[in-house]
């Protein structure tokens, strides 16, 4: 019967850039050091890393480079991204320290919370510095009410803007727009639609919603659509209006005898 063990490995690194306490906690850890200073660690099962910034866990972490600068996880990853509110779950992993770059791939699963924004995709880079994500392949982002969908989108996180292309969707209740391209501002709700517009909007929630949100078309396409479904009401209103006419013809459409 083999005896399970866990390492754990506390490093204070100092450089001229920066000063991080990192924290690594795993089932077996190997190592190997380099002339030119590119020392690698890999911690395999139950692989655990905490930074000031990160806390990670996966199967397989392995950290390399000056100062342990690059991190590289795989194998059913869960993340939290402290000072961003951002928390993940990926099977593939490279997160460049110094640039606070993170790469996130295959199932990837990110989360907003203080913004209340999910989102899943195949690939996420996400930047801390400048809070923009960009997601790739089979996207899929919800907040509130909308739910948007495209092979390709940018989630500014800081200005809560999203700018969608690939065949892009959004779904607002009942309604719904297509486009070439697609912004939409989480904040205000407001579309803007730009290249091959079409969509449906119900006369129902067009109404509840018009206080609330605001859609923006523009394009350089003719063959714009925009459905909007008559209600009961209105199609009546109009049904009464042509018979009225008819009845009650106005002094012009009345024949007047010519005279003898």
């Amino acid at each position: 019967m083999k005896r399970a063990f866990v390492l754990i490995l506390v490093l204070l690194i100092s450089s001229l850039a920066f000063s991080e306490r990192i924290s690594f906690r795993a089932d077996r850890m190997t190592g190997s050091t380099k002339k030119n200073g590119g020392d690698t660690t890999t911690l395999s099962g139950n692989a655990q890393i905490i930074t000031e910034n990160m806390e990670l866990s996966a199967d397989s972490i392995e950290i390399s480079g000056t100062n342990f600068r690059y991190i590289k996880a795989s194998g059913n990853i869960v993340g939290k991204i402290k000072d961003s509110q951002m928390d993940f779950t990926c099977q593939n992993m490279t997160y460049d320290r110094e640039k606070k770059n993170a790469i996130l791939q295959n199932t990837v699963h990110l989360v907003d919370s203080k913004n209340k924004v999910t989102a899943d995709a195949e690939i996420i880079d996400y930047s801390q510095d400048t809070e923009i994500a960009v997601l790739q392949i089979n996207v899929t982002m919800v907040q509130g009410n909308n739910t948007c969908t495209a092979a390709h989108a940018v989630y500014r996180k800081k200005d809560q803007t999203l700018t969608m292309s690939g065949n892009p969707t959004v779904q607002q209740g009942s309604d719904k727009f297509r486009a070439q391209e697609i912004q939409l501002n989480l904040n205000t709700n407001e579309i803007t639609l730009d290249g091959r517009v079409r969509g449906s909007v119900s006369a129902e929630s067009s109404g509840k919603n018009q206080a609330e949100s605001q859609t923006t078309i523009k394009s350089t396409d003719d063959k714009n659509q925009t459905e909007t479904p008559q209600s009961a009401g209105e199609q009546k209103s109009e049904s009464a209006d042509k018979t009225e006419k008819t009845e009650n013809p106005t002094a012009n459409e009345i024949a007047t005898p010519k005279p003898q």
